[in-house]
């Protein structure tokens, strides 16, 4: 076995805090801003209490970005609506496993669709659930907040199961992402990162960053990177 080099962490915006009435305008400075993807935070008001983007919101504002968008369905029936956000140019669709009857074949859905596919596990959820499907993910989403709204507090038990999810996704040998969603700053980041996620949703830290979105960017991506722990690979 020999050390192998950490992954360069990727770090993803969400919407949530933007102005929507320039959307296309938000996409844009973000993706000046030097972020790895986009990604928007889609509720029903029934799974989540609050009710934000439909497919042709996403799909006006695609044309406004430069790097891929991915789509966190907080949705009760993700099956129906699927393929609609696959057609408004979501290359990624991330689903709750607490919301999907069937997981594996949702997740192959996705993949038949075009997209890669992602599963979500809320806070309390134990790491267990998405260990036989696997096979049919390209992301997990270990959920750092109970989801539904953002500015939330980061929430450090979810460390140990971050770290277990990081162990399973090596084990299996499939090239899966892991990845955090909530309360994700500067310095929380940290703890996520040392745990083995590589990718990060920040929404409402990187907003209010007082030195404007880019500075923000490159703070997390450092702060991650330098967080990180070696794996080792065959």
């Amino acid at each position: 076995m020999t050390e192998s080099s950490v992954n360069q962490p990727l770090v993803v915006p969400s919407v949530l805090p933007a102005d929507f009435a320039r959307l296309g305008d938000e996409v844009r400075e973000l993706c000046q801003a030097g972020v790895d993807r986009i990604q928007w935070d889609v509720m029903d008001g029934v799974f989540v209490p609050n009710v934000t983007f439909g497919p042709d919101v996403i799909a006006a504002a695609r044309p406004h970005s430069a790097v891929g968008f991915e789509a966190h369905l907080m949705v009760v029936n993700p099956d129906e609506l699927l393929g609609r956000y696959v057609d408004a140019g979501c290359e990624l669709v991330i689903v709750h496993a607490e919301a999907c009857t069937h997981l594996h074949r949702t997740l192959a859905h996705i993949r038949d669709l075009g997209a890669r596919s992602g599963v979500a596990l809320n806070p309390h959820t134990p790491a267990e659930v998405v260990e036989h499907v696997l096979s049919e993910t390209d992301l997990v989403l270990a959920m750092t907040v109970n989801p539904g709204f953002g500015g939330q507090a980061y929430i450090p038990a979810v460390e140990p199961k971050i770290a277990r999810l990081r162990r399973m996704i090596d084990d299996s040998g499939f090239p899966i992402e892991l990845e955090v969603d909530g309360g994700i700053t500067g310095d929380t980041i940290r703890g996520a990162s040392a745990a083995g996620a590589d990718v990060f949703i920040s929404g409402s830290w990187m907003y209010a960053y007082p030195d404007g979105k880019t500075a923000a960017v490159a703070q997390l991506r450092a702060a991650a990177l330098d967080s990180a722990p070696h794996r080792e690979a065959a």
